[in-house]
């Protein structure tokens, strides 16, 4: 170790201005060659002995790793030739890793200079890259071609590099295209993708469009006349794309989808003949207008929020859930803002049962949850891989990740004056240990470059909550806007919602900035937005494709049919068949001493917490809300559901009860043509084809005096169970 020691000294001083720089040419390669990834030394306990960072994200260890560790054996600095890091490289001893390069490669002769230079480790006067950048950034083709991409590093110093061939590059569509190893595009089919390029913790996209080869069709394009900026941002795109759009839907479908995405709720029979009948080109614009400004909007979009804020008597006491859900229904209700609401969310301090956003520092009570969770919830982007290692498709760092959790290390929790009750308060002192460099990093929000004193005592979530919630904020503005806009076509911008980052680009990415924009300009006020949205001919499409938008399942050619989330499903049932539904707490609470069970006619979407005994609910894919994530809620079909429909006691049970919407119908005395159109009124928010009418009302005439509640109950079954009851259309 001393000879080393000595040879290594000599080897750093003789070195020249332009010795290999470990941090930026060394550890490019071994992550580019996958020495460095997760399946070899990369992984968490690494490979044979030898472990590396992910990715090359620790140059200190690494440099260790590589130098001193298995007694220096992996370099050898009097004959860099005989270093272990060369010879399994290029596997002239034998390497479970395979051979990773050539001995006359580039990749040889850095690595043997920088070890013949004596194996310098990284500086701190290290130039750092500044930008990536790839060209062409946006490539217009056809299937079958080929293109090679061109990968530039600019660094601090001024130094520009072309690092295409240590970039790691991935396809994020390979229906459209994918990439080789070394940045050739092969486009394979119609539609857009995107391929990205990462190198040093910085990636660059590409994006690829390959217009549909058919010939264009006009007269569909010709029908549509943009109302807004939606429409004509979404025309451009699939003009683009040579994708045709559907034409406008019926009423009836437009009734029954602007209720059901704005409350949660199916029009009754009534709203649905008024609007039907009503001829005045206004009308959908007045409907609008009056959903946003009903009661059961205020339910919905408080069970939504709900949702995102993990409200759950199973983690908080029952007392603070009802406070936690009560400010969040409050804020709804007065159309707060929505980043004057965030940011009363993330100051919030006093009592957890006067101030009910207190609860959300009670569910998350350690500094790297609560800078996970405000990620995901109010900026649509997990930070949570760069706990470990820099992040692996952005480009948020460890260091970044702990600066940011550091905001958070002095929120503090203590009793309050009743059993249950806490208080939140902010400490004037502590901060969070960084494991990799055993100190705290200076406490600063992402891409801020001033972090906050480490000594002041003023709360850190100020200036926190101020950057978070400015408009200024591109992922802030970002992450809302993707989520009101799911909600109404079904497909985010960026899909999944909480996925926001640089290698899952938007599907269009012009409409993406200017609908953010527009809230912004609007005063973060959602309503606005959610106006806009629903008065646009694009959310106003019919769900029935063309034969040149079957295929389109993210440009918005069409309307997505997609089924109904599991409280709107259960509270549909409830409402179509007039028997409402019993909730109680989950069973597993006994000890709960308030909100046991709901009074009967409350409906799922008014249930203020999570924790609810109901097998259709779960079934249906409810989140449990113990993460703050979108996958928590699915929507993937099963058997189980399948079967409830089919013979579920939910269904059945509803129809069968007494005093119920078959009872009150056979208690009217309607003619059989009349009480055919209510049915199909109520339950699928239209009027029966005359083929339908005709059926039915043969059947309801066929049917002996005392069936004909057996055949009504069949009757609504059978509609209650098709598609078009248990779908968004």
């Amino acid at each position: 170790m001393i000879r080393f020691g000595i040879l290594f000294l000599l080897g750093a001083l003789s070195l020249s201005a332009a010795e290999v720089s470990f941090r930026n040419e060394v550890q490019p390669i071994l992550t580019r060659y996958g020495c460095a990834m997760g399946a070899c030394h990369g992984a968490a306990a690494g490979q044979g002995g030898f472990k590396l960072s992910l990715r090359g994200f620790d140059d200190d260890g690494d440099y260790l790793s590589i130098t001193r560790h298995a007694n220096g054996r992996r370099v050898s600095l009097e004959d860099p030739g005989r270093s272990l890091l060369l010879l399994k490289a290029t596997k002239m001893v034998p390497h479970k890793g395979d051979k990773r390069f050539d001995a006359n490669s580039p990749e040889y002769k850095i690595l043997a200079d920088w070890i013949a230079a004596g194996a310098p480790g990284p500086k701190a006067d290290d130039a750092r890259i500044a930008s990536l950048e790839v060209s062409p950034p946006h490539l217009m083709t056809k299937p079958g071609t080929a293109q090679q991409i061109k990968v530039t590093a600019r660094f601090t110093d001024g130094r520009v590099m072309d690092a295409t061939r240590w970039a790691k590059f991935n396809a994020s569509n390979a229906s459209v295209a994918t990439v080789d190893d070394n940045g050739l595009v092969k486009v394979t089919g119609a539609g857009e993708g995107t391929v990205s390029a990462w190198f040093l913790s910085r990636l660059a996209i590409v994006t690829v469009t390959v217009p549909q080869q058919s010939k264009a069709d006009e007269a569909a394009f010709a029908q549509m006349k943009p109302r807004n900026f939606i429409d004509e941002l979404v025309l451009e795109k699939l003009r683009e794309l040579n994708t045709p759009p559907s034409p406008r839907c019926d009423d009836h479908d437009f009734i029954r989808r602007a209720f059901l995405d704005t409350t949660g709720v199916l029009p009754t029979s009534d709203e649905v003949r008024q609007f039907l009948a009503d001829k005045s080109p206004d009308k959908r614009d007045r409907l609008i207008e009056t959903l946003l400004k009903r009661p059961e909007f205020v339910d919905y979009w408080s069970y939504r929020w709900s949702d995102l804020l993990l409200v759950n008597s199973d983690k908080l006491p029952v007392q603070s859930m009802w406070s936690y859900y009560g400010w969040i229904r409050h804020h709804v209700a007065a159309n707060t803002p929505w980043d004057e609401m965030v940011r009363e969310l993330l100051t919030a301090t006093g009592s957890t049962f006067e101030n009910g956003a207190g609860n959300f520092f009670l569910l998350h009570d350690e500094p790297t949850k609560l800078a996970e969770t405000v990620s995901v919830a109010f900026l649509g982007m997990s930070i949570a891989c760069a706990k470990c290692h820099n992040h692996p498709m952005e480009k948020w760092t460890n260091d970044e990740y702990f600066a940011f959790s550091n905001l958070f290390s002095r929120v503090r929790a203590k009793n309050g004056q009743i059993a249950d009750e806490r208080v939140i308060f902010s400490a004037t002192e502590g901060d969070l240990v960084q494991p990799l460099t055993g100190k705290p990093q200076p406490p600063r929000a992402l891409e801020v470059l001033k972090p906050v004193s480490m000594t002041s005592t003023e709360d850190r979530r100020v200036p926190l909550a101020n950057w978070l919630a400015s408009p200024e904020n591109r992922w802030f503005k970002r992450a809302i806007t993707n989520r009101v806009w799911a909600n109404f076509f079904g497909v985010g911008l960026v899909e999944s919602v909480d996925d926001v980052r640089i290698t899952n680009p938007a599907s269009n990415e012009k409409l993406f900035a200017a609908a953010s924009e527009f809230l912004v300009k609007n005063k973060f006020d959602l309503k606005s937005l959610m106006r806009t949205i629903m008065q646009s001919e694009t959310y106003q499409r019919s769900s029935v494709s063309l034969p040149g938008n079957v295929a389109d399942s993210r440009f918005y050619s069409r309307f997505y049919p997609r089924r109904l989330k599991a409280e709107v499903l259960i509270d549909a049932i409830s409402q179509v068949s007039g028997a409402p539904t019993s909730f109680s707490t989950d069973r597993r609470n006994q000890n709960k001493k308030m909100g046991e069970a709901y009074p009967m006619g409350f409906r799922a979407l008014q249930l203020p917490d999570s924790n609810i005994s109901s097998y259709f609910l779960k079934s249906f894919g409810r989140p449990d809300r113990v993460q703050t994530c979108e996958c928590e809620r699915t929507n993937e079909p099963s058997m189980a559901q399948a079967l409830h429909i089919a013979n579920g006691e939910t269904l059945n049970e509803k129809l069968a009860q007494k005093d119920n919407r078959i009872d009150k119908l056979l208690a009217a005395k309607l003619p059989d043509a009349a009480l055919v159109d209510e049915i199909y009124l109520s339950v699928l928010s239209r009027e029966p084809t005359a083929a339908e009418k005709q059926k039915v009302t043969a059947l309801f005439k066929s049917a002996a005096p005392a069936d004909k509640r057996t055949t009504l109950e069949d009757v609504f079954w059978s509609l209650m169970s098709s598609k078009e009851f248990l779908f968004n259309h």
